[in-house]
């Protein structure tokens, strides 16, 4: 029985230090390379939905546009102009909460996406140093923490560019928002 119980412990195949750190390495490389890839289709997935919501508004801006502007007896008057502002401001206000919930989004999975390349890059580093030292016959030394891969982060300066992204989107509702009330205002008053 001693005799089988060695047999069998020394038949388990040990894998050398080097070609386990390897395999952890190319294990969270190709985690985050799938979370990359999984971001990016999350990104384009809230894109064209954004893209539909905006198609969807000016579609309504137009039907509100061409009632306002159609002839006939019943059209409306100068003191009902409250009526298609209200509509306008009520609509714009219920598309700047979709397209800004959008934005959250896409700027949050834009985020983690790049944390994701981050990180990726510096596994991807580090493992071409392994290879390089294991290939130029360098021992193979296990320094504390040498192998422990952080999730990488952006700067702060990162974060500038998603408020850009929202001023753009809000400065331009605000503009169409502001032209429809005019030209509202004007069509049924002028």
């Amino acid at each position: 029985m001693a005799e089988y119980d060695q047999q069998h412990h020394h038949a388990t195949p040990q894998i050398p230090k080097e070609t386990a750190v390897l395999q952890a390495l190319n294990t969270i490389i190709q985690l985050h390379f799938e979370k990359t890839l999984e971001k990016k289709r999350s990104i384009d997935l809230q894109k064209k939905q954004l893209h539909k919501l905006t198609q969807l508004f000016f579609l309504f801006l137009a039907l509100v546009f061409l009632t306002l502007s159609g002839g006939g007896g019943g059209r409306l008057q100068c003191r009902h102009c409250w009526v298609p502002i209200a509509l306008l401001s009520l609509s714009s206000l219920a598309f700047y909460v979709s397209v800004a919930q959008t934005l959250r989004c896409i700027n949050g999975f834009k985020y983690q996406r790049r944390c994701h390349k981050l990180t990726l890059g510096l596994a991807t580093e580090k493992l071409r140093e392994m290879k390089v030292r294991l290939m130029s016959g360098g021992g193979f030394e296990e320094e504390s923490g040498e192998f422990e891969i952080q999730y990488q982060e952006p700067p702060e300066s990162y974060l500038g560019k998603f408020k850009r992204n929202w001023a753009l989107h809000f400065g331009f509702l605000i503009l169409i928002y502001g032209f429809m009330v005019s030209s509202s205002v004007v069509i049924l008053c002028f």
